[in-house]
């Protein structure tokens, strides 16, 4: 164990990579600064801070929700290949279990829970139907891109070509206003 000595304090290195460690995987895992530094009882510019001092690139926080998507898996692994930070793709059955296998109540704060979380981003990516990317454009007053899969009602699961949505996340890097696209 490597200790340190600064002036009347005791410090050690293990304890200090142990708590930052807590810090990092806490925000990975989508919880806002906020959150952590109230869960671990610290200051939320603490928690900024840190995250400024590891930076290695300063880019846009995005966010890939889509669905009725048929390639889910293909489209989150090049949404995972680019290094986007949250994915929400869902299929037919998925989304329709989504909505079916809960109550009412249970449904709206999920669904609120999933909007706060998205508040969060710099940008959204949202694959859906022409009415959906409509809502997503209105609902979020951060950058949304929207991209029609199809006319609304989508009735069943839609093939995304992922190199098309890999060069928009690409693009995004740079991206400074909201814009449609049609595939």
């Amino acid at each position: 164990m490597k200790i340190f000595r600064v002036g009347e304090k005791i410090l050690s290195q293990e304890k200090l990579e142990r708590e930052i460690n807590k810090i990092l995987h806490l925000r990975t895992d989508g919880l806002t600064q906020g959150e952590v530094a109230r869960k671990l009882g610290i200051e939320r510019t603490f928690v900024s801070r840190l995250e400024s001092l590891g930076e290695i690139r300063k880019g846009k926080k995005i966010a890939l929700v889509g669905f009725p998507i048929k390639n889910k898996f293909e489209i989150m692994r090049k949404a995972q290949e680019i290094g986007v930070d949250f994915s929400l793709i869902l299929n037919k059955k998925e989304s329709n279990d989504f909505i079916e296998n809960k109550t009412k109540i249970d449904l709206f704060n999920e669904i609120i829970s999933i909007i706060t979380r998205l508040i969060d981003f710099d940008l959204i990516v949202f694959l859906g139907s022409d009415k959906r990317v409509d809502v997503a454009e209105k609902l979020f007053s951060i950058q949304v891109i929207g991209v029609e899969i199809g006319k609304s009602p989508i009735s069943e699961d839609k093939y995304v070509d992922p190199e098309r949505i890999e060069s928009i996340l690409n693009e995004v890097k740079v991206l400074p206003v909201n814009r449609r696209e049609n595939i």
